[in-house]
Parts: C-alpha cells; structure tokens; sequence
C-alpha cells in the first residue's frame, strides 16, 4: 500500500509538472486560465504558482485590467529558473550549448573533429562545461538541472563513410558515455540518439504547428529520425525508433539502398571531394554553403525522392500525419529540400493512402544540442 504522504507529493509534482508544460506551450498564463485548463481549483493553482515562484521557476507578468474586478497578473517561466547543458556528439565535429528554462541558447561550444572518439568527446564535454558553467553568475551556477547527450547510436557501424579506423570506431561500442559525464560532472546526465533528440527539441523548442503524429527527418551527415505519436516522442524499445537512415528505399538505379545513401549531406561532400573542392565549409557552418548549383540541385533533387519514399511508408505503416524535415544546413536550402520532398511524394503510388503533409522545421542546426539540453529539462519539468 502507497503511503498517502508520498501519494501527494506525487500528485502535487504532478500538478506542478503540468503548470509548466502549459505554461511552456502557451506562454504566460494568468491563474484563472490555468485553472479552467486544467480543470484544477483555483486554490490548488494558487498553491502550486506560490510553490514555483518561491522556487524562482515563475515570474509575475505586468497586471492586466479587465472590464470588472481586480486585475489578473499572468504568470510566465522565469528565464533563469533553471539552465541546462546540452552536448551532441556528431560525425564532423561536437558542440555544448548552456540553455536557460525558456529554451534560448545563453553561450556555446564547438569543436569540428574528423571523426569522433569517447576519449576526445569527453575531453571536450569536460572543457565545455567547465568554461559554459563560468559564463553565469556564481549565484546561478547551482542552478543548472542535468546534462543531455545527443549521440549517434552504433557509431561502429560505419566507420569507412567517415574515413575513420575501425579500431577508433569500435571503442564506441563499449564506452557508456553517459555513465562517465554524471561521475565527471557530478549532475544528472541523459543520452538520446542524436536524430530522436533534435526530433524531441522540435516538440518542446520549435515554432513550427505540429500535429499529433509525424515523422521527423534530420538530414545531417546521415539522415535520422524520430517519431512522434499522439503528440509524444516516441522511442522504441532501444531508444532507436525512427531510424530512417537505415530504410530501405530506391536507387536511382533501381536496386535497394538504405535512405543514408541518398538523403545524406555525406553525399554531398563526397560530390565535392570528387570534384577536387573542399568540403570542409560543411562542416564549419551551416549558415551559408557556397557549393556550385550544378552539385547543389542533383544532392537536393535525390535526397527529395528517398525521403518521399520514406514518407510513404512512413504513412503506411502508422497513419502519420505529416513529416517534419530538418537539418544542418542553411535555411534557404532547407526550404528547396521541402518543396522537393513535397514534389516527389506527390509522385509516388499512394493508392489507398490519406494526404501527408510536409512541413519545415524551425531549429536547424541547433536541432541536436537543443534536443540534448531537453532531455534534462523534460524528465524534471514537463508531462
């Protein structure tokens, strides 16, 4: 039998958990209205905005008058309330970000690798986080909540497409680099595969109008996914559900190859190196490519149609409603991929099938370590 004390706690932090998720959708909330949308009293809202103001994880907003009666004060997320950092661990290269409680990046890390190891991505997730943690008042520093680790899982597997020694690959398969950070570092780490996390940061940090189900694609330098079902991420039994960088689709030359052959910013590097141009401008910023239109329209044209087919089986096998397509890459060319990726689904045989829709994302390349620094904050603060 539960203990009724411990049944309460459960349920006031349950309360409070859903105050914040509310608060976070929608933005500041006057107390009636938290009251009507979560069928809660107005007296249990009372207590539970009290509780986390007093935590300093709420700020009062300015009175706002109405026709009749005293005037509401509607309440918001205080920035500071609560930080978190966020590590993703990619192909090309690691970065950390410090993010404050309304999900906005305070300061970030970045170091650019050829391929990553678990000795490096720990020697700079110790220097990142010494140097992001110096960045705030030491007064704030106690506030920061957890740690997220964004990774690419069964990094073993493909050590040839990043020029890579097997041998440096292989160390990947025993490191548990989340077990390592939290004796490190002393705070609560979370780990995620890298694609599912920047799926995870579109639902808690994007803008987008999302639906209740869709498949998120990150184009990175292999495409991944994440699934989302009845408005929450969904992870698999392993954590690896949605990895779309492993589906089977079409070759332009008709045979079967896995959808990273053909929606991959991998492909375009090779395209370049092929060519004699340095790629590396990839890899160093994705704000503005300077790649030559007669590679640029072919990578975006192929990958379009892989990730089309990966949409229809997507909608298929689970009814989705829309596909969700990001990536590292400047936003001018996220758009074309889009548009793209619309075309060739119209394409396709969709005999029996509903309408999908295709929409952008709105975090690009600060998908991954936004949806590291999540993973703290979801598991602490939100339903």
């Amino acid at each position: 039998m539960q203990n009724p004390g411990t049944n309460q706690s459960g349920m006031r932090q349950g309360n409070e958990r859903l105050v914040l998720t509310l608060l976070r959708r929608h933005g500041p909330l006057p107390k009636a209205e938290i009251a009507r949308m979560t069928g809660l009293s107005a007296q249990t809202v009372s207590v539970i905005m009290r509780a986390l103001e007093d935590e300093g994880l709420l700020a009062r907003g300015t009175p706002q008058r109405g026709r009749v009666g005293q005037p509401s004060v509607p309440m918001a997320l205080a920035a500071e309330g609560a930080f978190f950092l966020g590590l993703k661990i990619g192909r090309r290269s690691s970065e950390m970000v410090l993010v404050d409680f309304l999900g906005r990046i305070r300061d970030r890390r970045i170091r650019r690798h050829d391929w990553p190891t678990p000795e490096a991505a720990l020697d700079f997730a110790d220097s990142a986080a010494r140097e992001l943690t110096e960045t705030l008042p030491p007064t704030l520093r106690p506030r920061i909540a957890g740690m997220g680790v964004a990774l690419p899982f069964r990094l073993w597997d493909w050590p040839d497409s990043l020029g890579a020694p097997s041998r440096a690959m292989e160390a990947w398969r025993d490191c548990d680099l989340r077990a390592a950070l939290a004796a490190r570092h002393g705070i609560e780490v979370f780990l995620e595969n890298d694609a599912t996390a920047a799926c995870g940061a579109e639902l808690v940090f994007g803008t987008a109008p999302l639906p209740a189900d869709f498949l998120h694609a990150y184009v990175g330098f292999f495409v991944g996914g994440g699934m989302v079902l009845e408005s929450r991420l969904f992870p698999g039994r392993r954590g690896n559900a949605g990895a779309l960088g492993s589906l089977p689709v079409r070759g332009a030359d008709g045979g079967t190859v896995q959808l990273l052959n053909r929606a991959s910013t991998a492909r375009l590097e090779a395209a370049l190196l092929a060519e004699g141009l340095p790629a590396h401008g990839l890899w160093s910023t994705a704000e503005a490519w300077d790649i030559p239109e007669r590679l640029l329209t072919p990578w975006i044209e192929d990958a379009a149609e892989g990730l089309a087919q990966a949409a229809v089986a997507a909608l298929a096998l689970l009814e989705i409603e829309a596909m969700v397509i990001d990536g590292w890459m400047p936003g001018a060319i996220r758009q074309r991929l889009v548009a793209a990726t619309d075309r060739a689904f119209r394409r396709q045989d969709r005999a029996g099938l509903e309408p999908l829709r295709l929409i952008e994302g709105s975090l690009g390349p600060d998908a991954r370590p936004l949806g590291a620094a999540a993973l703290p904050l979801a598991a602490r603060y939100l339903t």
